[in-house]
């Protein structure tokens, strides 16, 4: 079993940045990648970016360049940072984790909500 925990949400005006925040804890060795995903009101869940134990990312189209995401191994940590914010980024952003085992863990979920 993997839990996550987020932090980090909140509301921000067009143009500004949040960071986000992910502590993983439990069967941690299981983990092979981490990411983050959104869903926005109306909208399916979308991957918005990964970053696997070996290292390189993948992010949506819609916020390359804008986003970053990086893993603190030793802490156990992914971080998303979001800048340049856009009202259409607006959603509850879900930590994610996926194990060797090929098992899937979220978060409870943190809201994002940028004002125009």
């Amino acid at each position: 079993q993997v839990q996550l925990v987020e932090s980090g949400g909140g509301l921000v005006q067009a143009g500004g940045s949040l960071r986000l925040s992910c502590a993983a804890s439990g069967s941690i060795f299981s983990i092979n990648l981490m990411g983050w995903y959104r869903k926005a009101p109306g909208k399916k869940r979308e991957l918005v970016a990964t970053i696997p134990n070996g290292g390189g990312t993948n992010y949506a189209d819609s916020v390359k360049g804008r986003f970053t995401i990086s893993r603190d191994n030793p802490k156990n940590t992914v971080s998303l940072q979001m800048n340049s914010l856009k009202p259409e980024d607006t959603a509850v952003y879900y930590c994610y984790a996926h194990t060797y085992a090929q098992w899937d863990y979220w978060g409870l979920g943190t809201q994002v909500t940028v004002s125009s």
